[in-house]
This record gives C-alpha cells, structure tokens and sequence, in this order.
C-alpha cells in the first residue's frame, strides 16, 4: 500500500473479500459499543463541535451519537444502507457509497465545521485516502473526531486492526498524520474493564491556512 510502504502488502486485506454493501445490505437496527461508550463519545462531540456547525457524520447509521440538545447547522451522513441511514432523525442528508471502491464524497471542499467516525474506522482498506477527502471538504482548523473500541465484525476489520501486538490508536494516530492532519491528539476514554466496553478517541484537525 503506498501510504504505508513498511507495512506487509496484506496489511489491510479482509478475511472476507466480498464487496462490502453485499455484508451491509442487511440492514442492523442495533448499537456496536455499550451506553457508557455511547455516552462519551456524545460527551466528546458535545466538547468538540459547535452549535450551528455543519457535519459529516461519515460511516454512520441508525443512530450518530450527537447530543440530543444541541443543533447543528446540517449534519449529513455517509453510509453502506440506506435503510440505516433513512432511520437516522439526526441526518439532514445522507450518502450511500462503498468507501472502499470510491474514496471521493461527493461533496464541496471547505465546506464542513466538523466531520465524526464512531466505531468503523477499522473497516477501511484504505484509511489515509479517506481521510485525506475527509481534510478535503472540512474548513480550515476544523475538527476530525475517531472514536472506536475493540469490537469489529472480524471478517469485515482489515487484517492490521486485528494483527497481535498492534496499537490501534497509534495507527488511527498515523492514518491522520499522514493524511495531512494537524495537532492529532490520542486517548483512551475508557480502560477495557468487567463494567463496559474500552473507548479510544483520536481528534486531529485540518491545518489553518496560516499554518
């Protein structure tokens, strides 16, 4: 891969090849962390984006984790089922595309305060690609929320994600360094413990224009 030449050329292979939206053509009405993951991840975006700010809530669902009492000036979401994202009250606007075969949103540059991922990151074969279209269509200086735990669908996460010995925030860490992020900040919001699911946040921003 050639924004990860170190690493083996099956890093980011699938245990289950198959194109992605014939997995996701079903649609799963159902969360994939606990409440209390739940519950920070709303805490982080609710410390992270603005009232009145406009959102990509990429790789989103049923259900985006935004705080309820805020508003935002749109939120559009991207994902694999259009049921899902259909049943989703937060989205103003929604996106089917297989990031996988087509990095490219279809979307203006410059264009968003705020862009989120909750829970899918590990599913990307090409991680730092989307991420750079990601920086692409967000203002200068906005934020890029990855919020993830140790749950996957194992034959869906790319071989890396899973692979012994690996950090996964470290490599969420790298994907927006090299994608051209700025100030990228890692943390585990929760210990993986007997009372719910661990959390990990990386929050990186697009670079200001007098950077």
């Amino acid at each position: 891969m050639d924004d990860f030449p170190e690493l083996p050329a099956q890093a980011f292979a699938k245990r289950d090849p198959t194109p992605d939206p014939m997995f996701y053509a079903r649609p799963r009405f159902v969360t994939h962390i606990d409440d209390r993951a739940i519950a920070a991840v709303t805490a982080l975006y609710r410390a992270t984006f603005r009232p009145g700010d406009r959102l990509l809530d990429l790789m989103s669902s049923w259900v985006s984790h935004l705080p309820e009492e805020i508003r935002y000036g749109e939120v559009v979401g991207h994902g694999l089922n259009r049921e899902e994202l259909d049943a989703n009250p937060r989205l103003d606007r929604r996106i089917v595309q297989d990031l996988n075969r087509d990095a490219a949103l279809p979307l203006k540059p410059d264009s968003f305060d705020g862009a989120c991922v909750c829970a899918s990151i590990q599913y990307l074969q090409r991680p730092v690609t989307v991420a750079r279209d990601v920086l692409r269509v967000l203002k200068p200086g906005a934020p890029f929320a990855v919020t993830f735990s140790d749950r996957c669908f194992p034959t869906k996460a790319v071989a890396i994600w899973q692979a012994d010995g690996v950090d996964n925030a470290d490599l969420v860490t790298l994907y927006l360094q090299r994608a051209g992020f700025a100030d990228v900040v890692a943390r585990q919001v929760h210990a993986r413990d007997r009372s719910g699911d661990p959390l990990w946040a990386v929050v990186g921003r697009k670079p200001s224009r007098d950077a």
